[in-house]
C-alpha cells in the first residue's frame, strides 16, 4: 500500500528575497511568509494527514505551526530534514558567493556531487543520502498513510529526483517556489511523483535558485 507524502517549502524569509543563503542558518518568516504559510494551511484544512514532521529550524516550523492549527495535527521536528549545510557560503548572496569563491561556486553551481563547502558544509552526495534516508524513515514509520513534511528548497530538490530518477548532477528543469505543495508517493521499494508544485492558493513565489 502507497504511502502519501505533501511536501511544503517553507514561506519566504528575508534572505529568500535578498537571494541569500540561509543553509543551517536560522532565520524566520517574513511578513510574505508568514501570510504564505497560512494560505497553505488554508489550502490543506480538509486534507487528513496521519502525521506531520518538519526541519527544526525556525522558517520550517512556523510553516508547519500554521499548516497544524489548520490540520489539527503536532509537527514533529526533527533535524535529518534541515537544508543542505552551505559551510561558509552561508548568510552570503548568490552573487557574493561566486566573487568570493570563484572556484568553490563553480562546483557548487555545476552540482559536483564530491564537492563539499568550505568551512564544514556538506557534499551533495552525503545531503542526498541524509534526505532519502529521513524520508524513507517517515515513509515506513507511516505505511499506507498520508504524512505532510515541511522542509527546504534544496531537500525538495532530492525528493523530485528520488521519485523521477533524475541523477544528483543533472540541471534542475523544476520549480520549488515558496509554500507550494508537492506531493510524492512510496510504495515500499521506490519513489513516484503525483503532483509538484501546486500553487493555485498563493500569489508571487519565489524559487530557491537566484535566476528561476
Amino acid at each position: 500500500m502507497s504511502t502519501r507524502i505533501c511536501l511544503v517549502r517553507h514561506g519566504e524569509t528575508a534572505w529568500n528575497a535578498e537571494r541569500r543563503l540561509q543553509g543551517h542558518t536560522d532565520i524566520p518568516l517574513n511578513e510574505t511568509g508568514l501570510a504564505q504559510a497560512r494560505a497553505t494551511a488554508a489550502s490543506l484544512a480538509t486534507e487528513r494527514f496521519d502525521a506531520a514532521y518538519c526541519s527544526d529550524l525556525t522558517r520550517a516550523r512556523q510553516t508547519a505551526e500554521a499548516i497544524a492549527n489548520c490540520c489539527g495535527l503536532a509537527p514533529g521536528f526533527d533535524a535529518s530534514l534541515r537544508e543542505r549545510n552551505f559551510g561558509a557560503f552561508q548568510a552570503l548572496t548568490y552573487v557574493e558567493a561566486q566573487a568570493r569563491f570563484p572556484h568553490d561556486y563553480h562546483r557548487f553551481e555545476s552540482r559536483d556531487p564530491e564537492f563539499t563547502f568550505p568551512g564544514g558544509g556538506e557534499n551533495l552526495r552525503e545531503f542526498a543520502a541524509r534526505i532519502r534516508a529521513a524520508l524513507e524513515d517517515i515513509a515506513r514509520r507511516h505505511q499506507g498513510g498520508s504524512v505532510l513534511v515541511v522542509t527546504h528548497g534544496g531537500v525538495l530538490d532530492i525528493a523530485h529526483r528520488l521519485a523521477t530518477g533524475k541523477h544528483l548532477q543533472a540541471p534542475r528543469d523544476f520549480t520549488i517556489p515558496n509554500a507550494a505543495l508537492n506531493w510524492i508517493g512510496w510504495n515500499g521499494e521506490s519513489w513516484s511523483l503525483i503532483t509538484w508544485a501546486e500553487q493555485r492558493h498563493l500569489d508571487k513565489t519565489l524559487d530557491e535558485l537566484p535566476n528561476a
